[in-house]
């Protein structure tokens, strides 16, 4: 028993994978499957606190080969369309994006950031962390998105003939001659935790419903780290997230793309971007107070929305895309796909402090932010002890009133700094606006999504 966040006293039932695992014999030569219906605590994103999730789920192992897991990935396929016909279950293999990593020569941090930018479809996070002549390989097998049969010709290109990449290509062929096949989807940004997984993974998505609602894989790496020689596959479904399958729907399966702007002066330089691209809604121009405005014959919906909120409406799937700061996107780290750096609203998150300040490592650095997150981490990569004082406006005054001794917050020209006697210390990051979008929603529009990407880098190339 534990104590959650805000006091209550709950239950804590361990991940139902490792009890099976800790509960079997070890037996490399027997193949033992396991079927459950069980709930575990989670720790939620949006929240930070803990969640009861139920889950349904297989699990095989013991001797697993390439037949085992075929059938794994079959039932996962054949679990999603139990629940919809509307259902897109998206493969990866961790072993062959574990090669493409590789070759970048990338190590330590900054490769685990590579792994996080590819499960964002970040592009431009990718290139500022690789070579330009070894990241062109990886973002091209990152673009690949289709149905097995579809991408198989670029894969021959793409995959070097290791036994991993023969492997994926063999099950996908496989795959290919099932009179299911239109319902799996290729996606190089499923990564899951390579700490526990390795080989194929793969997750499964429901039109309507925001996040994954089936996630799996192999993972014989979570076998060795404890101790065990067999090797495993499994995957479990949510099913509390599955009532919402039968909810009346809401404007996100009328064919449309759902964007979210952010309100102000950015948000108008960002729609211009949009119009200029060939995404115009002239409504959202005339003098009112509506919120939502939309183009029939372009296919689009805008709605207006506080800057701090649109990550939230993407990342829930209230907007199939959306604009936000950078600095949001780090702060609150919603699950959802970073695609491009439109390079609008440029400023910095940095550290600030009274001129002549000195920072006095015997003691603890008592900073003010209304970006916690982001100041934690960048301290604790430090080995710096901080206290934290959470402040939503005027963090300027903190210092100067001696409530802290420096500030994290956005500095754009610097003149609030100087008007009020404090300077730059420490850069932390450069800010600029991001085009994001929801995961589960990208894997059914993505053609329309990818018309937008287009539109927009088109116009980007053009300033440059």
């Amino acid at each position: 028993t534990f104590n959650d966040t805000d006091g209550k006293l709950m239950a804590l039932k361990p991940d139902v994978t490792l009890s099976i695992i800790k509960n079997s014999i070890d037996s490399p030569e027997k193949t033992c499957r396991v079927f459950y219906n069980e709930n575990v605590y989670r720790v939620s994103k949006g929240t930070g606190s803990y969640k009861e999730i139920m889950q349904v789920g297989a699990e095989c192992f013991g001797k697993v080969g390439e037949e085992e897991v075929f059938n794994n990935v079959i039932m996962a396929a054949e679990s999603l369309r139990v629940l919809s016909e509307d259902a897109v279950l998206s493969l990866s293999d961790l072993d062959v994006l574990s090669e493409y990593i590789g070759e970048t020569g990338v190590s330590g941090d900054a490769k685990k950031e590579l792994y996080a930018a590819v499960g964002e479809k970040n592009f431009h996070e990718i290139d500022s962390l690789c070579p330009p002549e070894k990241s062109e390989g990886l973002k091209k097998l990152l673009s690949l998105h289709g149905t097995p049969s579809a991408v198989l010709s670029n894969l021959r290109e793409l995959l070097p003939d290791t036994p991993s990449a023969k492997r994926f290509k063999a099950l996908l062929k496989r795959i290919s001659a099932l009179d299911t096949a239109e319902l799996f989807r290729i996606d190089f940004s499923i990564v899951s935790d390579i700490n526990y997984y390795n080989g194929i993974v793969f997750k499964g998505f429901i039109k309507d419903i925001p996040t994954a609602v089936l996630s799996g894989g192999q993972y014989d790496r979570l076998m060795r780290k404890m101790g065990r020689k067999s090797s495993a596959v499994g995957f479990a479904v949510y099913t509390d997230v599955l009532d919402r399958i039968d909810q009346p729907k809401s404007t996100a399966d009328d064919g449309y793309i759902n964007i979210a702007l952010p309100k102000g002066r950015l948000g108008e330089k960002i729609y211009a971007l949009f119009a200029d691209a060939g995404f115009e809604c002239p409504s959202i121009l005339e003098p009112n107070r509506k919120l939502i405005f939309e183009n029939a014959e372009k296919g689009v919906r805008y709605f207006w929305v506080k800057p701090s909120d649109v990550a939230i409406y993407v990342e829930r799937g209230a907007a199939d895309m959306g604009v936000a700061g950078k600095d949001i996107l780090l702060e609150y780290e919603p699950d959802v796909y970073e695609l491009l750096d439109l390079k609008k609203g440029k400023c910095r998150m940095a550290v600030a402090a009274p001129r002549a300040f000195t920072d006095d490592t015997s003691k603890t650095l008592r900073v003010a932010t209304k970006f916690a997150n982001i100041a934690k981490k960048y301290y604790r990569s430090k080995g710096r002890d901080i206290d934290i004082i959470h402040l939503n406006g005027s963090i300027e005054l903190a210092p100067i009133l001696g409530l802290s001794d420096v500030i994290v917050d956005i500095v754009e020209t610097g003149t609030t700094l100087r008007e009020n006697d404090l300077e730059v210390v420490e850069n932390i990051v450069p800010v600029s606006a991001r085009l994001i979008a929801n995961k589960s929603a990208y894997k059914f529009k993505v053609r329309q999504m990818q018309k937008i990407i287009d539109g927009l880098s088109a116009r980007e190339e053009e300033n440059d």
